[in-house]
């Protein structure tokens, strides 16, 4: 299923979500890309706040937009932060896109590197309501 994924694409559409994030504490602009089955993708920054704990990351928030547009099969997501830095996703995002599809794949990336790889391999054994 990968091979049909055009993950330059979207990690395109990252690097512009990346432009949109208000990160005036951490100076790390992130993007992500969140590819469904019906081919629709939805894009999301992250958002801080100054209370930290209120910020929300670019991966939840585009997956947010796409549950609340009416989808819920996701095909893979790529995430972008404007950096020489390499940062996969923090647990959360990676709970939260287990939630929908324990298996997607995720490529994550930087100014000059990225990471084709899928959420099992970063997060074995999440949580679930049902028996693995």
């Amino acid at each position: 299923m990968n091979g049909s994924i055009d993950f330059d694409r979207l990690l395109e559409q990252a690097q512009t979500a990346a432009s949109r994030a208000y990160a005036p504490y951490s100076g790390y602009h992130v993007g992500a890309a969140l590819l469904c089955a019906d081919g629709s993708v939805f894009t999301g920054s992250n958002v801080e706040n100054a209370s930290y704990s209120l910020s929300v990351c670019a991966e939840r928030n585009a997956l947010f937009q796409a549950v609340h547009a009416g989808h819920k099969e996701f095909l893979a997501i790529a995430i972008y932060v404007d950096d020489d830095e390499l940062f996969p996703p923090c647990g959360a995002c990676r709970q939260v896109l287990a939630e929908f599809n324990p298996e997607i794949p995720v490529l994550y990336a930087n100014q000059t590197q990225s990471v084709l790889t899928d959420l099992a391999i970063l997060l074995p054994q999440a949580f679930s309501l049902t028996e693995p």
